[in-house]
């Protein structure tokens, strides 16, 4: 297993990761990474896309009219 030193969104701080046995066959270049403190997961050179909420858009009520 490789072992890396990278920042951990969760931990809030520098944190020591590594990699976990690939089933893929990557071995010590494995993508995948988990802090040894939290647990939590990341994935390096993957494109990553932020994480946004976007605005709700609320509908203006409908009159309706009597046939």
């Amino acid at each position: 297993m490789s072992h890396r030193e990278l920042y951990c969104d969760v931990c809030e701080g520098v944190a020591l990761f590594e990699a976990p046995p690939c089933v893929d066959g990557h071995g010590t270049d494995c993508p995948e990474l988990i802090c040894t403190d939290c647990g939590a997961a990341v994935v390096i050179g993957a494109i990553a896309f932020p994480v946004t909420r976007l605005p709700v858009r609320h509908r203006q009520p409908t009159h309706r009219r009597a046939a």
